[in-house]
């Protein structure tokens, strides 16, 4: 783990721009029946930025999922420039594979502006991120059923700050808060550092929902899939510097769920703000 799995994951957001406003992405070399939705999040992003002037940095991205992703063939982004104006610019990327969209968002870039400034205090009594197991130890007892999901490298380092595995059975308050970063150091370019938290915000928040229901994510029975996505991205942060992701689900009904999350750097900025619904099936 640690700095190749990252290497890997910015080799993965490098899309290969094959036309005007159409670029190529690929996803990784593991046993899934779809691709992961925070991939397909974060290339898009990447998609859009790489059609935006610099100066502009994203503040909000709108996303729906549309069909499962298929991780064997490649993902075309064809990325339309809605409107490109003095301080905001807005673009709408269609991610397509066998000639159908399975993908869609709106992002919007904003040129830097001194304003107002409050935000909501970070949770405290949060214990810090090196007193915490990582995603290995944690989930060590549970490897031989994970298979390649517990033994394949990892670019994002996660460490929950309430629950272990073993607590899954019982039913738990809609919350969690989860310490992440990039495991290893990523160059000083704020649009990758965008995307990688685009990639790791789809990590967690979905399972939120099921945290008073004791339902595990491995449930034989269980099916989840995110829906949407929103993100808002309110001020400068580092994707390979610990970032506290506070996470609430208001409402899980009628077969879908909902969580929102709030990111947080160590000193207790608010950086991004998120918002997920999924669909969450029994029985299947």
């Amino acid at each position: 783990m640690g700095q190749p799995a990252v290497d890997d994951l910015i080799t993965l957001l490098d899309l290969e721009a094959i036309e005007v406003n159409l670029f190529r992405g690929s996803s990784p070399a593991v046993k899934r029946q779809r691709v992961f939705g925070g991939q397909v999040a974060g290339q898009a992003l990447v998609a859009a930025s790489r059609t935006v002037e610099p100066g502009f940095a994203v503040h909000s991205l709108h996303a729906y999922f549309l069909r499962p992703g298929d991780p064997t063939v490649p993902i075309l982004y064809e990325v339309d420039r809605i409107r490109d104006g003095r301080s905001f610019v807005t673009r709408r990327v269609v991610a397509i594979q066998h000639g159908r969209p399975i993908f869609n968002s709106s992002a919007s870039f904003h040129v830097h502006e001194v304003g107002l400034d409050h935000q909501e205090a970070m949770p405290v009594g949060i214990a810090d991120p090196g007193t915490l197991p990582d995603f290995c130890e944690r989930w060590k007892d549970y490897a031989e059923q994970m298979g390649e999901d517990y033994t394949r490298d990892r670019p994002i380092d996660t460490r929950n700050c309430e629950w272990g595995p073993g607590d899954r059975k019982r039913h738990l308050e809609p919350s969690q808060n989860v310490w992440l970063r990039a495991d290893g150091n990523l160059p000083d370019d704020p649009v990758l550092h965008a995307c990688i938290v685009t990639y790791a915000s789809d990590m967690t928040l979905l399972d939120t929902t099921l945290l008073p229901h004791a339902v595990g994510a491995m449930e034989e029975n269980l099916f989840m899939a995110s829906l949407d996505h929103a993100m808002w991205f309110h001020r400068p942060f580092r994707a390979d510097e610990w970032l506290l992701y506070s996470q609430t689900s208001p409402s899980t009904s009628g077969g879908r769920g909902l969580a929102r999350g709030s990111i947080f750097t160590r000193s207790g900025e608010l950086v991004i703000s998120v918002m997920q619904e999924g669909l969450i099936r029994m029985g299947q």
